[in-house]
């Protein structure tokens, strides 16, 4: 309890402490065509997840050290995108190289074949973009981030992730503070969302995979050997998963360059077309996400019933897309 109120203390002043640092930096997004907040704002406030990461490695005898290596890596590249474009191949290559340094903590290179990792590589990778792509609005990374974190809290009896996730969850209340706010003191940026991506997946990656283990209520990884996998895991990206694809189905089907800024997204739709608050937005978002994941992480579910859940709710996202586009339409003419 000790080491979490001081990490909250550290996280705090730094954070306060970024906030004005960015400021004079002018280290600020600001609104242009694309944008769904209207004022400039500092970017990058999202630093504060890797930083909680890095506070709970010091504390905690070192764990992780190649994922933590990994995680770094991904920090700098992103936060310099925020401060300055970066280009896509040196993102590509820091990605790359970040999670080979995840699959080798986790022991993937010693049990899977070379033609099941490159597949992990692509899925780590598209996942980690597209809760990029997600960051748009106050409220949305921080929010649906509790709603994957809090029930592995909550299923804490023989849970692994206790001490790892405690800290991740109070990084994202310090966050909260500055960002669940109709006018937000600052945004994640790329160095938060992409962050906070890459622990999720590495914790995601763990579940499917089987990797974890308790030693004295700390965490650890299984000694080397063939082991079974669960896709379950993946839908503690459910909602994420589903606009992120059927989005880009939808881009696609206009013949727009997928690579450029867009406003497509249910959720942009949401806060952009119809003008609902962002937080509410979010909430939503955060509130079905929450669901979804009590229900996979305490009950054992079939490959069918997960695939039904997905096709349910991208039945549903394409009858509210529908609607709202059929809405502003009528409101043009």
């Amino acid at each position: 309890m000790l080491q979490l109120f001081i990490t909250f203390i550290i996280l705090f002043v730094f954070a306060f402490s970024y906030m004005h640092l960015a400021d004079k930096l002018n280290i600020i997004d600001k609104p242009n065509a694309r944008s769904s907040h209207t004022k400039p704002t500092i970017r990058g406030g999202g630093i504060v997840f890797p930083v909680a990461w890095l506070v709970y490695f010091s504390l905690n005898g070192f764990p992780f050290p190649f994922f933590t290596c990994g995680l770094i890596l991904l920090a700098v590249i992103s936060f310099a995108d925020d401060i300055k474009p970066v280009s896509n191949k040196l993102r590509l290559a820091f990605h790359l190289l970040a999670f080979s340094l995840c699959f080798y903590e986790l022991g993937l290179f010693s049990i899977l074949p070379i033609w099941f990792l490159m597949i992990v590589y692509i899925i780590s990778i598209g996942c980690l973009n597209a809760i990029n792509f997600m960051d748009g609005i106050n409220g949305m990374t921080g929010l649906y981030m509790l709603a994957i974190f809090v029930p592995m809290l909550m299923m804490r009896t023989g849970n692994p992730f206790e001490n790892p996730i405690a800290y991740i969850i109070m990084s994202i209340l310090v966050f909260g503070f500055f960002n669940f706010r109709t006018k937000a003191r600052f945004f994640a940026g790329d160095v938060g969302s992409v962050s906070m991506a890459y622990i999720v997946i590495f914790f995601i990656l763990g579940f499917m995979f089987h990797r974890w283990q308790v030693v004295e209520r700390n965490l650890i990884i299984k000694p080397s050997g063939y082991t079974d996998f669960s896709l379950r895991y993946l839908l503690l990206l459910c909602l994420y998963g589903v606009d992120t694809i059927l989005t880009l189905v939808h881009r696609i089907y206009l013949k727009e360059n997928i690579f450029q800024a867009h406003r497509k997204h249910l959720y942009q739709y949401f806060a952009n077309e119809l003008k609902w608050p962002h937080m509410i937005v979010a909430g939503i978002y955060a509130t079905i996400q929450f669901g979804i994941s009590i229900y996979i992480l305490s009950v054992p579910i079939s490959f069918l019933q997960g695939f039904s859940l997905v096709l349910g709710f991208s039945i549903l996202y394409g009858l509210i897309k529908f609607f709202i586009i059929k809405i502003k339409m009528r409101h043009e003419f």
